[in-house]
């Protein structure tokens, strides 16, 4: 025991010992107080059962087991949580959270600890990963732009801010995917533009005098008002940006960018007295089952169904109150939708050959997430002022496990690494 404290101080003082020499690097290696419970990296084992829990009240994150449905590291030191999400290295071991204080942390599952953590902006709202998994990028609020960084360093490579008008003002960025090509795609709440940036000719070594290290950058204009949220479709061909000031979305062929961006779902609630909103919905790829796409109303108790095959609206559903998140089942069998307050105790299960809802289960309080395992046999969903998360059996709706976490808000699995657009 002696000669473990020993060793363990002498780690301490070694990384303090570092962090002096380091002097003012923006980029740092967490301090080993920061990992309270850590995974036993001495064991050999895979990452694909694996994922991540976010904690937005206390800035920690859990790591968790899905196949033993269990935590198996808590890892503190994140900053602000509040609307965090993240992305996975393609080998799984690895998430980048984006923090809503413009932090970017890497984790490493397998070790359970902080590798790398930076402070790159001054309020972030979410970010992606390149297709070669070189190259991690992030959304920005303020200031409004992303910034592009080296995955495995987390040097920043290029910075892209959001400028448009005479005036230069800078516009909040949202709905940031991957696309292929070595491509990034996202939206301009403010400006009512989607962006697109080819990232293919950076370099990702520490070569400055690369005049090449320029992303190449596509503008489109006047898509519609204040797009909210972006997806990008599974085989990663069409982008579409909900719209939050006018009834719409925005459609992007990635296939063919020269032919501009088209209008779907124009004046879905035409006719019909607008509620207020009282949570801004969440797109992704996951709202697609099969050849159709499920999204929210805005303001509506409603979800929407288009045929991708004419981006045409070919249905609707009513659900319980406004929907949040609209998330098929990885075989496409069920929807699941949860809701802004005051419906935020309750999930609803779509069955998509009635399109009717077939169940509703309460799994505590201010639901806000839920995550699907690989192939759907369990959903997990975060009840966050319930402080648990509870998983479900979803052939039968049964209570499989419930987990206790800390306000717990966004569950990724590191499934989340080979699909287009997570």
């Amino acid at each position: 025991m002696k000669n473990k404290s020993n060793k363990t101080l002498l780690s301490v003082l070694l990384i303090a010992a570092l962090g002096v020499l380091s002097g003012c690097a923006s980029v740092t290696p967490a301090p080993v107080a920061a990992v309270a419970k850590t995974a036993n990296a001495t064991v050999l084992r895979g990452t694909g059962d694996l994922g991540v829990i976010i904690e937005r009240a206390s800035g920690s994150v859990q790591v968790i087991d899905t196949s033993k449905m269990t935590s198996i590291a808590s890892i503190p030191g994140l900053g602000d949580l509040s609307h965090a999400s993240l992305v996975y290295s393609r080998d799984g071991r690895y998430a980048y959270v984006f923090g809503r204080d413009g932090g970017l942390t890497k984790l490493d599952l397998l070790k359970g600890e902080i590798a790398l953590r930076v402070i790159q902006a001054g309020n972030s709202i979410g970010g992606a990963i390149s297709q070669d998994g070189r190259f991690v990028a992030a959304q920005n609020y303020a200031p409004g732009g992303v910034k592009i960084f080296r995955a495995d360093t987390l040097e920043l490579v290029a910075d892209i801010p959001a400028a448009y008008g005479k005036e230069g003002k800078f516009s909040k960025v949202v709905g940031l995917a991957d696309a292929p090509g070595n491509r990034f795609v996202w939206s301009l709440f403010d400006a009512g533009e989607i962006w697109t940036a080819d990232i293919s000719d950076i370099s990702d070594k520490s070569d400055k005098s690369d005049k090449n290290a320029h992303p190449r950058v596509t503008k489109f204009a006047n898509i519609g008002r204040e797009p909210y949220d972006g997806l990008i479709t599974p085989d990663g061909r069409f982008y579409m940006a909900g719209l939050f000031g006018e009834d719409g979305m925005a459609l992007l062929d990635m296939w063919h960018p020269e032919k501009g961006v088209r209008r779907i779902l124009d004046g879905y609630g035409k006719g019909s007295e607008k509620l207020p909103v009282y949570k801004m919905p969440h797109l992704r790829g996951w709202a697609v089952a099969g050849r159709f796409a499920y999204v929210p109303a805005i303001g509506r108790n409603e979800v929407l169904v288009m045929d991708t095959a004419t981006w045409q609206e070919v249905g609707r559903v009513k659900v319980a109150g406004q929907p949040v998140f609209v998330i098929a089942r990885p075989d496409g069998r069920q929807v699941w939708v949860n809701f802004a307050f005051p419906d935020n105790g309750q999930v609803q299960v779509i069955d998509v050959e009635t399109r009717s809802v077939i169940k509703r289960i309460e799994p505590g309080k201010a639901v806000l997430h839920m995550e699907f395992t690989p192939r759907g046999e369990s959903v997990w969903i975060s009840a966050r002022d319930d402080n648990r998360v509870v998983i479900y059996d979803t052939s039968n709706f049964a209570v499989r496990k419930e987990l206790p976490a800390q306000a717990p808000s966004g569950i990724f699995f590191t499934t989340r690494a080979g699909r287009i657009g997570f």
